[in-house]
């Protein structure tokens, strides 16, 4: 089977982040590893942020890695700059998509179902984070439902994420 040009490139994403990389790099400030991911999928991460990449959305797998780039790899790019959120509301979507599709739950990987929720979890919106807690107690893991939580808690007292100022 030849792979189209759309399918390399999710299959690249999703061999990368959940092959390639090791869990501790996932949530680590480190610039060399940010390069890594700017060279290596910036452009495709600028796409998906503009809109494109529309089919991928049609397709479990292919639709995470589009998740992905927008809710990981974009933080990783754009660090420190508003852009590294303007693919936020999509991959909530998304989420929310997974989830009436029934991909997380078919998802047998611990990590790749937290990885579906974890736009829930950086989302701005009080209500979406509320609904992400017992969903990532279920489907990811009790530390990162914590983390959800302690979101909560910010976004109740601030009304916003303020470290995305920095």
């Amino acid at each position: 089977m030849v792979l189209t040009e759309p399918a390399r490139d999710s299959d690249a994403i999703l061999r990368f982040w959940f092959e390639d990389c090791r869990p501790w790099q996932w949530f680590r400030r480190d610039p060399s590893f940010d390069q890594r991911i700017g060279e290596r999928f910036g452009a495709l991460c600028l796409s998906a942020q503009t809109g494109d990449l529309i089919a991928w959305e049609q397709e479990a797998c292919s639709a995470l890695a589009l998740v992905l780039l927008l809710d990981q790899f974009s933080r990783h790019v754009w660090r420190g700059q508003a852009q590294a959120f303007a693919g936020d509301a999509r991959a909530v979507n998304l989420s929310r998509e997974a989830l009436r599709q029934s991909w997380i739950q078919n998802e047998p990987e611990r990590a790749r179902r937290q990885f579906w929720l974890m736009p829930l979890l950086h989302s701005e919106d009080i209500a979406t984070v509320e609904s992400a807690i017992p969903l990532l107690e279920r489907w990811a893991d009790p530390a990162t439902a914590a983390i959800a939580q302690r979101n909560l808690k910010v976004l109740l007292e601030e009304g916003r994420y303020p470290w995305r100022d920095q």
